[in-house]
């Protein structure tokens, strides 16, 4: 099931790219999501390992995705279950993703560190809003590592948080996401 949206997603950025141009693909390799919620009584903290995407270095453009129940290390088994069925919804919005485009004009044919904007939709919890998110992309014998750190607010994308755990469960979820990407 998680395979075809996939395959049809990298499919259209290759295929929109242009048949004649050259064009240097990455894939992820290896990469990983880690969200964070600081409230007033409770931290919680889960990462994925499952992160996907593609990067076409030409154009400038990627496209991540994740299955959002692919989260591990909640604080119980119940705390997961709540974030699967009662939060993010993960039976009816299974994916969160961003695709876009690097703001910046940089030369990523180099070796080098690079402070990048990334401009793109965000959508998580089936709500797409168009984000301007700070990465750094360390290029090192054409591996490009990729790591940001960014904050979503829940109420940007319809998850509501009920009284009774608001001191539980943060509203700003701090978001570090690493990538290794991969000539393809």
């Amino acid at each position: 099931m998680f395979k075809k949206p996939i395959i049809l997603l990298f499919s259209l950025i290759l295929f929109s790219s242009g048949v004649n141009a050259p064009q240097t693909m990455y894939t992820v390799g290896a990469g990983s999501i880690t969200f964070s919620s600081d409230a007033p009584l409770e931290l919680i903290k889960a990462t994925s390992n499952q992160l996907k995407g593609i990067f076409n270095s030409e154009k400038k453009e990627f496209a991540f995705t994740l299955n959002v129940n692919t989260f591990k290390g909640f604080n119980s088994p119940l705390q997961q279950e709540h974030f699967n069925e009662n939060y993010l919804e993960s039976n009816k919005y299974p994916r969160a993703s961003f695709e876009g485009k690097i703001i910046e004009d940089v030369d990523l044919k180099r070796d080098g560190f690079f402070r990048i904007r990334a401009k793109g939709n965000l959508t998580v919890h089936g709500v797409t809003q168009e984000r301007i998110i700070k990465c750094e992309l360390t290029i090192k014998n054409k591996i490009v590592s990729v790591k940001s750190n960014f904050t979503v607010l829940l109420a940007d994308h319809n998850i509501t948080i009920p009284k009774v755990v608001h001191e539980k469960l943060a509203s700003e979820i701090k978001l570090e996401v690493k990538a290794e990407l991969i000539d393809k």
